[in-house]
Order: C-alpha cells, then sequence, then structure tokens
C-alpha cells in the first residue's frame, strides 16, 4: 500500500521562485545586443588560465556544444561560435538590485526571499487581491523584467518554497514551449515530486547524502518517501526526518519569519593562484586577511575574541592542511589579530605547500569600551587604536588599496587583486 500524507493540515501558500535564465552569460548577451536564448556567450573566470572555469553560459552553448557552468576553458572548442568574456561581478549585482525593485512593486520586503544573485523566492499570497492569481502575477513579472531589462526568467509556483523550487528546476526551466511556468501542488506530489531521478538532483540531496540513503536501501524519492521516518530519524537524526516529509513535498517555511543565528563569525577565505612554498609568502597573506577582518569588526562596531587559522595544503600532497583556533582578549586591533594569526601559523605549519587560507573571528560581541592590557601602556592602546581608525577611515574614502604594507607589493602579496574581486570574481571595476 502506497504511503501518502494528509495535506488537510499542511500550510498552503502561494509561493513563485524564480530563476533568470543563464543570469551572468544573458547579462553580457543584452549588452552586446543579442538575444539571450539565441547568443553564443561563456562567462568564464580568468580565460588566460587553462585552469579557468566557465562560471555560466548561455542557452544555446549548453545545447550546440554541452559546455555548462563548472566547465573548464579548456573544453571549449577553439574554431566554435562561442564568445568568451570575463564576468563582471558588479555590474551583474546592479542588475540584480533593479530585478529586485520589480519584485517589490508586486510583494513586501517581508514576503521576498533573495536565495541567490539570479534566484529569488515570493510568497504572493496577499499580493493576488490587487494582482491576480499566482500564475497572473508570474506572467507580469516576466513580461516587465523582458520589457525592462530583456531578460528571461523562468518560474516555479508551489504550495510552499520547496514546491515551488522543485518545479523551478525540474519544470519551468525546461519547457518547451518556452512559457517557463510550471505549478506543483500537494495533489500532484505523486507525478512530479517522486519521479525526481537521480536523488541527488533533488533539493537538499548532495551526493554523499544518495550515497548513504543507497547504503540504507533508499533508491529514488518515491522509496525515501516509504521509508520508515523513525528508522531514518535514528540513522540520520532531524535530517532523515526532513528528507523523509520533503520526499512528500512537505516544507512549513514562511518566508516572512526571520532566523536570527545565536552566534556569528567573520571569515575571509583565499584560493591562491598558485601553491606557496615559501613561508614568509604565507605570512603576508595572513597578515593582509586579518587586516580586512579587522576592518570589518571595527565597522560594526563589534570585538573577537576567538581567532581561527585554516590553512589547505596542495591538491598534490597527501596531508590535507589543518584548522585550529585560540581564544584572545576581546579586541578589534589589526596588530593583536596579526599577532595571534602568526602565532597559530607558527605552531601547526609543517613547510608544505599552501594553497588555500581562510581567517576566521568567532565569539563576536559589541564593542563596550577601550579593552586595558596588562602588558601594554594605555597610551599605546591608545594611540594604536587612533591609528587604526586613521588607517580605516583613507581606506575607506579612497579604496582598501590605498594604504598597504609594503610586503603586499612583493611576490606573495594578494592584496591588490583581492581589491579587484567582487563574490570570489572579478568585478569588473577598474581600480
Amino acid at each position: 500500500m502506497v504511503q501518502q500524507i494528509d495535506y488537510t493540515h499542511e500550510p498552503r501558500r502561494h509561493i513563485l521562485c524564480i530563476d533568470v535564465k543563464s543570469f551572468f552569460a544573458s547579462v553580457e548577451a543584452v549588452e552586446r545586443h543579442q538575444h539571450p536564448l539565441e547568443a553564443y556567450i561563456a562567462v568564464v573566470s580568468k580565460p588566460e588560465n587553462n585552469g579557468g572555469l566557465v562560471l555560466a553560459s548561455s542557452p544555446m552553448v549548453k545545447k550546440t556544444y554541452g559546455i555548462k557552468t563548472g566547465s573548464r576553458v579548456f573544453d571549449i572548442p577553439r574554431r566554435s561560435k562561442i564568445q568568451i568574456v570575463e564576468p563582471r561581478m558588479a555590474f551583474y549585482l546592479e542588475k540584480n538590485i533593479e530585478i529586485l525593485r520589480i519584485f517589490k512593486r508586486f510583494v513586501t520586503n517581508e514576503d521576498l526571499l533573495v536565495y541567490s544573485i539570479d534566484e529569488s523566492f515570493l510568497d504572493v499570497t496577499q499580493s493576488r487581491q490587487l494582482f491576480g492569481t499566482a500564475e497572473d502575477i508570474a506572467k507580469q513579472i516576466q513580461y516587465i523584467i523582458w520589457k525592462e531589462l530583456n531578460l528571461v526568467v523562468t518560474v516555479g509556483i508551489g504550495d510552499n518554497p520547496l514546491l515551488a523550487k522543485l518545479a523551478l528546476d525540474h519544470a519551468a526551466k525546461h519547457d518547451l514551449k518556452k512559457n517557463f511556468i510550471a505549478n506543483w501542488h500537494y495533489e500532484n506530489v505523486q507525478e512530479t515530486v517522486w519521479q525526481i531521478h537521480p536523488m541527488a538532483d533533488f533539493w537538499g540531496i548532495g551526493s554523499r547524502t544518495e550515497a548513504r540513503l543507497m547504503r540504507m536501501g533508499i533508491s529514488s524519492i518515491y522509496d525515501l518517501s516509504q521509508f520508515d521516518v523513525r528508522q531514518l530519524k535514528k540513522k540520520m537524526g532531524v535530517i532523515g526526518e526532513q528528507l523523509f516529509y520533503h520526499a512528500h513535498g512537505i516544507d512549513r517555511t514562511r518566508l516572512s519569519e526571520t532566523f536570527t543565528p545565536q552566534s556569528t563569525s567573520y571569515s575571509k577565505n583565499q584560493i591562491l593562484n598558485r601553491d606557496y612554498t615559501n613561508k614568509h609568502e604565507v605570512e603576508i597573506v595572513i597578515r593582509e586577511m586579518a587586516e580586512e577582518n579587522a576592518m570589518r569588526l571595527r565597522r560594526h562596531y563589534v570585538t573577537t575574541s576567538t581567532v581561527k587559522l585554516t590553512l589547505g595544503y596542495s591538491k598534490h600532497i597527501e596531508e590535507r592542511g589543518f584548522s585550529h583556533q585560540m581564544p584572545i582578549e576581546a579586541t578589534d586591533s589589526s596588530k593583536a589579530l596579526v599577532s595571534a594569526l602568526l602565532l597559530l601559523f607558527e605552531r601547526h605549519y609543517l613547510n608544505q605547500p599552501v594553497r588555500v587560507v581562510n581567517v576566521t573571528f568567532a565569539h563576536i560581541r559589541p564593542k563596550q569600551s577601550l579593552q586595558l592590557s596588562l602588558f601594554e601602556e594605555p597610551q599605546q592602546l591608545i594611540d594604536r587604536e587612533a591609528l587604526d581608525q586613521t588607517i580605516d577611515h583613507i581606506r575607506r574614502k579612497y579604496g582598501y588599496t590605498s594604504l598597504l604594507h609594503a610586503s603586499s607589493l612583493v611576490q606573495g602579496g594578494m592584496a591588490l587583486q583581492r581589491a579587484k574581486l567582487l563574490g570570489g570574481h572579478r568585478s569588473g571595476i577598474q581600480k
């Protein structure tokens, strides 16, 4: 007997999940006066590097050449119609803001959840009184974004965010009629949700979770929906229980309910251009990242009492790296934080080639007053804080690179390159 859920008491909202089709590539196509669905464009990170990644490819590039997000630049045929362009993250963010302004014509801020730079959820339950059904609203949004920005959006509609997201990913994006709208509801879970295959394509199930489910004898979303929920929770914890209900299309998330995390941390991550084998070069990067993170502390008037250093070693060696942390006196001082991180580095570095550096400040608290120390004169602390604030002021006004340590200008320094990045990729802004 098929195990089904009684949806009578489940929340039923009207949710849109909206995605801009091949966002980065589409924006570049529009800038070149080309139709985004007909252009041959690939946005490539570091196109001059054979290891560069495709960040986005237009629909025709995917269809004709099989080049998609995550492909390597060397996968692109040399003699093809494909136009390779560098990313302009700042420009894409500007377009994203324009799109969000269009969304806000239909919903309040509380009913809008920005999921990524090209994807958002809208709860239009209350908006229907003004603009019609959820599908009517979806069509109006599609029309306005096309008319004003020449971008194509796809829309999944569902009774909750999960069903809207699944409808988007597994139906709307692949609509051959190019209506690019799909409706998934509780009543058709068996014909929609249970048909998703492989399991790793299901929202929230990655390859590792799929492998774990397979070891339990679960090989499909249907199998997952029919499994004993108590056993799932026993073997996988609350995640197992959540997956069971997701397999039935149940998601009780309310977009207007905000979540406040119990703790906050400030983190900076840097993937280096090459393996760093010189200890001094690694120290330069740690110093740069610590200072950038310290600026964030001061900008938000908070301090940290825990510093954490993570190094990822080269993929060519067996040792993976290390991650260690240590408590310190609450501070926002660049000098103190750099010293603590370099101490961690000295203690744990094994003279291996480094490829990834991560600096994290945890146990964030509001700054109360100047933190005195038994090991330093009060006037020295006052002078150091004044110096930090002066440096911050100059960098805010003239850009981070207006004041740099001389070490950042020698081989190994990454501050100049990081200043040109946005979201880990080239911003497109000349500095």
